[in-house]
């Protein structure tokens, strides 16, 4: 991994220059989290943000969601998206919490090396990498980066991993690529980078404050000049 971390330095440090220290939301115990992260999947922040509000008000407690009829859980969550999918898988996910601990509470986590705190919650159908890797940063404060599609998508025009690189991959590279220290903020940065400035289909190289970094840029510049 050592050809990537120099390159991953400098794409931090430029960010941090370009949107300084970022700050997301307070943070959620990790429960919330957990649940949060499962309704942002294939929808969009305000949508994740309607159906958590909406499931908390139906439901004054996690175990109130836990033992819901499904039809109740699914029809609060609906402006998530996918709510016939998310709200059995939610529940699952509580119930299986429940039996194996007795308790709706998963800060025990903190006690256990990252990897294993990882591996106990990906057992979890619907449970991903970047599902477990938001809950132990964001709100366990422990070290995992998370890479959704703007990451992917980022790191591969940033040249920061291979080419030929599976998303599974990416996670691993990209955790040892950036320091543990830096992952909060490349996280949120790069984040945000990706919804304003590297666009999927038309980015703004011209106004990209990593353009003198990034070989996209240098192809795409010498391909209209081709």
């Amino acid at each position: 991994m050592k050809p990537f971390r120099p390159r991953a330095l400098a794409v931090h440090r430029r960010l941090l220059e370009a949107y300084g220290e970022p700050r997301w939301r307070h943070p959620l115990p990790p429960v919330d989290e957990l649940v949060s992260t499962i309704l942002s999947q294939n929808t969009n922040d305000v949508n994740r943000d309607r159906a958590f509000a909406a499931l908390r008000k139906a439901f004054p407690t996690w175990e109130a969601v836990r033992d819901a009829p499904a039809d109740a859980v699914v029809q609060a969550i609906r402006p998530a998206g996918l709510a016939n999918q998310k709200g059995p898988r939610i529940q699952a996910v509580l119930q299986a919490i429940t039996k194996e601990r007795g308790s709706l509470d998963l800060r025990f986590l903190r006690r256990m090396p990252p990897e294993q705190a990882m591996a106990w919650l990906m057992r979890f159908k619907g449970v991903g990498r970047k599902t477990a890797s938001i809950v132990l940063l964001f709100s366990l404060g422990m070290p995992a980066f998370p890479v959704d599609t703007h990451i992917y998508r980022l790191s591969g025009r940033l040249g920061l991993r291979p080419e030929r690189c599976s998303l599974e991959q990416a996670h691993d590279l990209l955790a040892r690529s950036f320091p543990p220290e830096t992952y909060y903020a490349a996280h949120l940065n790069l984040i945000r980078h990706g919804r304003e400035v590297c666009h999927p289909r038309k980015p703004a190289c011209t106004e990209c404050t990593l353009r003198r970094l990034c070989p996209y840029t240098r192809h795409t510049r010498e391909a209209t000049r081709g």
